[in-house]
């Protein structure tokens, strides 16, 4: 089969990671082809062909006409294989980083083109100023990296024929286990999501003269400013916590010298970090998500160790600021959105969380989390209340059977997300795309509802940073 890939660029990130693994996955049993905005420099195994017109919008650069997009990619594929590819595999197409791209798919449907659309992360997902207003292509093949996302997808109206579950391969982290550092690394690019408040937290209850390190910082304007934030925090209160450890080490050799890993993050797509730090022989310990993580479990992998919240008193702060806060950031993204939302209805959420006494760490936003963190840090009572609250993080990086746990995970993973099974995966979908017409399409209304939740809303999500 003749297998085109097309993705907005090819810098560094997960979504050129899986493509990276896709191509490597089928590259000598089929003819592979990318095709991109801006190759930033990667090596590929394959014919690389460049259309900056498909890269991310510029402010100050006027949207580009499809058409022409369109033909520059059909140009592209026609100049490897005359007679067209089999399939083109499309990464990400939801997200509006490009404004004409979904018209450019259009045309390509018009032209012929099979399509397989594969969603890593949903606009719609807390994440407005990526959102599309238009319709999604219609007619073609989905792909999405977990079942809740598919699960979601049959409930917009898509044919379940039509969408197709492609959960990532893992490869083996490539170290060299040395004697154990006493450090505990948080392996990520510290994003608002992956909840860096709570990963320092944690940090005052590691004994032994264990450390938290993390690995690399964000990258946009939000985001920066959060960690920034942070960073000055855990200076001033003098914390044994490192920042942008893996910009000055390599990354393969900081997991070699781990004692262990963590995770805080209040949301994921795929879930990478609660598979791969298995394959190193390592722990991991901190927040399960029980949407993405029963994917894992399913197939093998223990996760009962993790937690599932962090509960913390609401009067270990300032209460009436956060909920002003949560309030314009509900009513910010139901406009952003176009979403019909009464200003009662948040009044009447509001009200119920009132009532509880606690409240999960992670659905605050930083204003919030560093009040509890000061608190603890000067209030011995407070922190055997946090142990009473939750026993677990008296002893954190730790858990029972954690040889056995270890062992199996490791297998597992190995036995069920191996790069064999997924190019055969992989194979099958694309026979589906290209032998199998499908007639359906998304109701992005519905879609919007299955993630515009105020019952689970956290503010590091959907909220704008107000430090």
């Amino acid at each position: 089969m003749k297998i085109a890939f097309l993705h907005y660029h090819l810098k560094t990130g997960g979504v050129t990671t899986v493509l990276r693994g896709q191509v490597a996955a089928i590259r000598k049993v089929c003819d592979t082809l990318v095709i991109t905005g801006d190759r930033a420099g990667t090596v590929l195994p394959c014919e690389v062909v460049e259309i900056p017109e498909i890269g991310y919008d510029r402010p100050e650069s006027p949207p580009h006409a499809p058409e022409p997009v369109a033909d520059k990619i059909l140009k592209g594929i026609s100049n490897a294989w005359p007679s067209g590819c089999d399939v083109l595999h499309v990464h990400n197409p939801t997200l509006a980083k490009n404004r004409c791209f979904l018209r450019v798919l259009n045309r390509l449907q018009q032209a012929g083109v099979h399509l397989f659309l594969q969603i890593h992360d949903f606009a719609e997902d807390g994440r407005p100023g990526a959102y599309f207003r238009e319709p999604y292509p219609a007619d073609c093949h989905y792909g999405v990296i977990n079942s809740r996302d598919r699960e979601i997808l049959l409930r917009t109206g898509l044919d379940a024929a039509g969408v197709h579950l492609v959960p990532n391969a893992i490869q083996p982290l490539p170290v060299e286990r040395r004697r154990p550092e006493p450090l505990v690394l948080y392996p990520i690019r510290a994003i608002r999501r992956k909840n860096l408040g709570e990963a320092i937290l944690l940090s005052l209850f590691l004994r032994n003269g264990q450390r938290l390190d993390v690995s690399q910082p964000p990258n946009s304007p939000q985001d920066i400013a959060s960690y920034r934030a942070w960073k000055r925090y855990v200076k001033e209160k003098r914390l044994n916590v490192n920042f942008d450890v893996g910009q000055k080490v390599d990354f393969f050799a900081l997991v070699g010298a781990a004692a262990s890993m963590v995770t805080t993050s209040i949301t994921e797509g795929f879930g990478l970090s609660f598979l791969e730090p298995w394959t190193a022989g390592l722990l991991l310990w901190g927040r399960r998500l029980g949407e993405v993580c029963r994917d894992f479990e399913q197939n093998g992998v223990r996760l009962d160790h993790l937690y599932d919240r962090l509960e913390v008193p609401f009067d270990w702060f300032d209460t009436d600021g956060f909920f002003q806060r949560w309030r314009a950031a509900a009513l910010a993204a139901a406009d952003a959105y176009d979403h019909a939302l009464a200003p009662e209805a948040v009044d009447r959420s509001l009200t119920s969380m009132r009532r509880g006494k606690m409240v999960d760490f992670g659905n605050l936003d930083e204003t919030s989390q560093q009040h509890i963190l000061s608190r603890l840090l000067t209030d011995a009572a407070a922190r055997a209340k946090l142990i009473t609250l939750n026993p677990w993080i008296e002893h954190p990086g730790v858990a029972s059977e954690s040889a056995e746990i270890i062992t199996n995970n490791r297998k597992a993973v190995a036995d069920r997300y191996a790069p064999a099974l997924y190019r055969e995966r992989l194979l099958t979908i694309y026979d589906r795309v290209a032998h199998h017409p499908i007639r359906h399409r998304i109701d992005k209304r519905v879609l919007l509802d299955a993630f515009f939740d105020l019952e689970r809303f956290p503010l590091l999500k959907w909220g704008a940073y107000d430090g």
